[in-house]
């Protein structure tokens, strides 16, 4: 029999952490500016962003891409490979090719990174795994539709999830499969002064070296998109690399005090030692103006935190702010639906076909 301590009044420490959140945060935050300002600030804060990353600690290495499988579907060809990003790191990744292909034909590519569901094998949408099919309900993933239209998808793993989880969670069976260890990298990270969302921005750095050695792909048409947890990956990813042509960022874009500081046990992905005193998060989506971007929003998502889309607004704002400054207040898409944490997609094909044509 357990025995249970009355403890009837608690001592917490988040109060504090606020009071200093509010004091310290975003010294780097755009405030708005002339085009000259916004260009002056992107490279301050980009600067400022790769050594809080540890971005510029990572050494570069031969890709060494090996294709592992070959299958032939509905409408593509899904392929499993796998590169060196850094020395004895490995990613694999889903590649995903469309019917038709001619060969020495450069079609546009587009990132598909995953968010905290089973890595790859749900964004390629691996049916063969029952708890795959089954979540998947009979409508085909972003990553598939794509193919089926006619572009080069990558779906990775990132650290920590499909492939890469760490000895913790090796298993095949289901809540191990579709889990992810990023909180132990998260640590391991931290202590050596990298960060593990430093970490996945590198790797789709190395990935889009890579897409730029394939000869099917054309590497100034690279478009990069995810939910939650991917959107975090593409977030990061647009804002610090050029390559990306443009972004769809789903169930990802609030304000860091009400979505992190506050709802702290989210996963350690989200946390970076001393980002918050530099900028918030509508600063990040406003390093990629003026490529396009569209930020998907479901008004119940519990992740937007207790304020809701008052959490939600003020960092679309800044990032309109840049675009505005950049005379390209059309290639910002706000697309806001009734639902919650959750892929909606309702304008995301006619967003990629728009900014990423054949």
């Amino acid at each position: 029999m357990t025995t249970q301590y009355p403890i009837r009044t608690y001592y917490p420490v988040t109060d504090r952490m606020s009071t200093l959140f509010r004091k310290e945060a975003r010294r780097m935050g755009w405030n708005g500016g002339t085009l000259r300002e916004l260009e002056a600030w992107r490279a301050d804060v980009k600067a400022r962003l790769r050594e809080v990353l540890a971005l510029d600690r990572f050494e570069s290495c031969p890709l060494e891409p090996r294709r592992l499988e070959s299958e032939t579907l509905d409408g593509y060809r899904r392929e499993k490979w796998i590169i060196q990003t850094e020395q004895g790191v490995w990613m694999p990744f889903f590649l995903l090719l469309p019917e038709g292909l001619r060969p020495g034909e450069r079609r546009p590519a587009f990132v598909n990174p995953h968010g905290h569901l089973a890595g790859k094998y749900y964004t390629a949408g691996v049916e063969e795994i029952p708890f795959i099919r089954d979540k998947l309900n009979g409508k085909p993933p972003f990553a598939v539709e794509l193919a089926r239209q006619g572009y080069v998808v990558f779906c990775p793993d990132a650290r920590g999830a499909g492939e890469r989880r760490e000895w913790m969670k090796q298993s095949d069976s289901e809540p191990d499969f579709l889990g992810n260890t990023c909180t132990p990298i998260s640590q391991m990270a931290i202590s050596l002064g990298y960060t593990l969302a430093g970490m996945m921005t590198w790797d789709l750095m190395r990935l889009l070296d890579y897409i730029e050695t394939r000869g099917d792909c054309d590497a100034g048409r690279v478009g990069c998109g995810g939910m939650s947890g991917g959107g975090m990956q593409t977030l990061w990813l647009a804002a610090m690399d050029d390559r990306v042509s443009c972004a769809v960022v789903s169930g990802y874009f609030y304000g860091f005090h009400d979505s992190l500081l506050v709802l702290s046990h989210n996963c350690g992905c989200n946390f970076v030692p001393n980002l918050w005193k530099y900028v918030d998060m509508g600063d990040i989506g406003a390093l990629i103006a003026p490529r396009p971007l569209l930020i998907e929003t479901g008004v119940r998502d519990p992740l937007n935190g207790n304020d809701g889309m008052a959490n939600v607004f003020p960092q679309t704002d800044i990032a309109r702010g840049a675009y505005a400054a950049c005379e390209a207040k059309d290639r910002l898409v706000h697309h806001v639906f009734d639902g919650g944490h959750e892929w909606n997609g309702e304008k995301t094909t006619a967003f990629v076909d728009r900014w990423l044509p054949f």
